[in-house]
């Protein structure tokens, strides 16, 4: 018979990398990227800091592994720094967070993130984490190297020493050099992931220096901090009976009245009461949860699955705002269009949610109308980078009819057109459907709350797409006026031999049969654009925004009234010259 092992958690972690996003060389830069600038976010939040944080990222060799590069990345932060004691703790230690099932809406909650990035580093470099921190209490800084201990699941600082950090009052710096593959553009790309995270995070200003590119500095559009929500309980009804019984080992000896008043939300003396009617044999009340058996729990989680509870409070969520996101927006490039929708927070599969939709379209993007939009996804201000194909945002896009509101879209696809599509979801229990958090589960609820985000940014969509129809439809018939109009006059003058003076009126008269019509049409768009202007108007005042930017075309009504004054001053023929010279003599 084999002898049975146990396994520490880093242990299991390191042979299942793959599992949190370093399952390529490629996904492993980005992912290591991706955690140290979480918990810098965090951190500067936390501390009621407007965060400003710097990336460096270059290669410094060749990778220990095939077709690998050695990368080394910088991320430093002016965060509240950490206690040198806690050094091989965050860095270190797997499942070592004050955020573990908090209930709150942060970026990181597991405590798996930048460990694994550590081990990342220590398989293929022999050397984890390079970390250097200050505090306020601290006069000097500390620095030293972080591993992890794979069959403990504890953290070593080897190398600490006290040096001098004279720019920082307090921060972080931590360096990684691992073996890895550098994509910038497109999804997994390190541009995409820092654009994204610009866009969600309007208080953050950010300096990143990639390869050998120039250095890029994006300055902050808000100096408001967001403030997360205190955290919530969960509610009974999204509990399995496994996951009840293990959440309720987490209360100790209580007795089982206490610990459902005290362990879920939306639980009150009257629905105990509920309860008992619903099955629940009223002494086991006062029983304590230590000591029931399987069979009492799942009779006491059957009575509260068929109880009606109050949904939970919405309390618990927070969004970037509509303001926030439109001045962000435009950070990221000169925009030609954009519509922002913020959802009131909602209630999906008995958790509280608030969905946010931007679609953007930029004056210097490289999309073709015949490509797929480019969609950026959020899960908690974090960017979503891989496995977008089974995601719920990306099924709300494909379920929507995009060709209703103006862009080609082929059967269960995303839209066509070279838009920008970013959907943010906010909720204190998102479910993921793997530990790396690449990729929100769907359910029906939420998908459809998405759905119906996007078709309020689509309505915005449509109106501008109208918009532009009527100005190209507007410049086609004024240039056909331009181009055939002197010329059928002259060929009618010609044909009939018709003097100067019939001439002239022939040209008069067609001018106003023409006129009329192109009349009709710069009146619609007039008319149009004034209904437009009154509509960006009240989304100017809602949003605190001076100049709301224009959505395109906005060049199109001075030419039609250039081209109406070429039309009116024809160019003189031969023989008018001519006859001028000779009223001259």
């Amino acid at each position: 018979m084999s002898k049975i092992t146990k396994s520490s958690t880093a242990e299991y972690f390191a042979k299942n990398l793959q599992q949190v996003g370093f399952s390529s060389p490629l996904k492993a830069v980005l992912t290591t990227l991706k955690e140290a600038v979480d918990n810098s976010l965090d951190a500067c939040e936390g501390a009621d800091i407007l965060p400003e944080i710097e990336v460096v990222i270059k290669k410094v060799g060749s990778g220990s592994t095939k077709n690998t590069d050695l990368i080394k990345i910088s991320v430093e932060d002016n965060g509240p720094g950490i206690d040198p004691d806690d050094l091989a703790k965050v860095f270190g230690e797997y499942l070592a967070s004050s955020k573990f099932g908090k209930g709150q809406c942060s970026r990181g909650q597991q405590g798996i993130g930048i460990s694994a990035a550590t081990t990342w580093a220590q398989l293929t470099n022999a050397k984890g984490a390079f970390v250097m921190t200050k505090t306020k209490a601290m006069r000097k800084a500390v620095k030293g190297q972080v591993d992890v201990d794979i069959k403990s699941n504890t953290g070593i600082l080897k190398n600490k020493e006290t040096v001098d950090w004279p720019k920082k009052d307090h921060g972080v710096k931590v360096e990684f050099t691992i073996d890895g593959r550098i994509q910038l553009n497109g999804d997994g790309g390190l541009i995409t992931y820092l654009d994204g995270t610009v866009l969600v995070n309007p208080h953050l200003t950010l300096k990143y220096k990639l390869l050998d590119n120039e250095p890029i500095k994006i300055e902050r559009v808000s100096t408001t901090v967001p403030v997360v929500p205190e955290s919530t309980l969960p509610h009974p009804h999204t509990f399995k009976l496994g996951e009840f019984i293990t959440h309720a080992t987490l209360f100790g000896k209580i007795n089982l009245a206490k610990f459902l008043k005290t362990g879920f939300s939306r639980i009150s003396d009257q629905s105990i009461k509920d309860f008992v009617a619903k099955g629940l044999p009223k002494a086991l009340l006062s029983k304590s949860i230590t000591a029931l058996s399987q069979e009492e729990f799942k009779k006491i989680f059957q009575a509260i699955q068929n109880t009606d509870l109050m949904a939970p409070s919405t309390k618990s969520v927070l969004t970037v705002g509509e303001e926030a996101i439109s001045k962000s927006i435009q950070r990221l490039g000169e925009v030609d269009f954009f519509s922002v929708v913020t959802r009131k927070p909602a209630i999906c599969d008995f958790k509280p949610v608030v969905v946010e939709v931007a679609l953007a379209r930029f004056k210097t993007s490289q999309l073709d109308a015949d490509d797929p939009v480019q969609l950026l996804r959020f899960a908690n201000r974090v960017p979503l980078q891989f496995d977008k194909s089974g995601c719920a945002i990306t099924w709300a896009i494909e379920s929507v009819n995009w060709k209703t509101y103006g862009l080609a879209q082929p059967k269960n696809s995303l839209p066509l057109g070279p838009y920008v599509f970013a959907v943010s979801l906010v909720s204190p229990f998102i479910k993921f459907k793997n530990a790396s958090k690449e990729t929100i589960d769907a359910s029906e609820e939420l998908v459809e709350e998405i759905r119906r985000a996007l078709m309020q940014a689509g309505q915005k969509l449509s109106r501008h797409i109208k918009k532009e129809f009527k100005e190209a439809d507007l410049e086609r018939k004024l240039a056909h006026i331009e181009q055939f109009g002197p010329i059928l006059v002259e060929a009618l003058v010609r044909i009939t031999k018709s003097p100067a003076t019939r001439r002239k009126k022939a040209e008069e008269g067609l001018k106003k049969l023409l006129g009329r019509d192109s009349k009709d049409a710069i009146a619609d768009l007039e008319e149009a654009q004034s209904r437009l202007d009154m509509l960006k108007s009240k989304d100017a005042k809602k949003l605190g925004i001076d100049e709301p930017p224009q959505e395109g075309g906005s060049s199109t009504l001075e030419a039609a009234s250039d081209n109406e004054t070429k039309i009116e001053e024809p160019s003189e023929t031969k023989a008018d010259k001519k006859a001028k010279k000779k009223s001259k003599k």
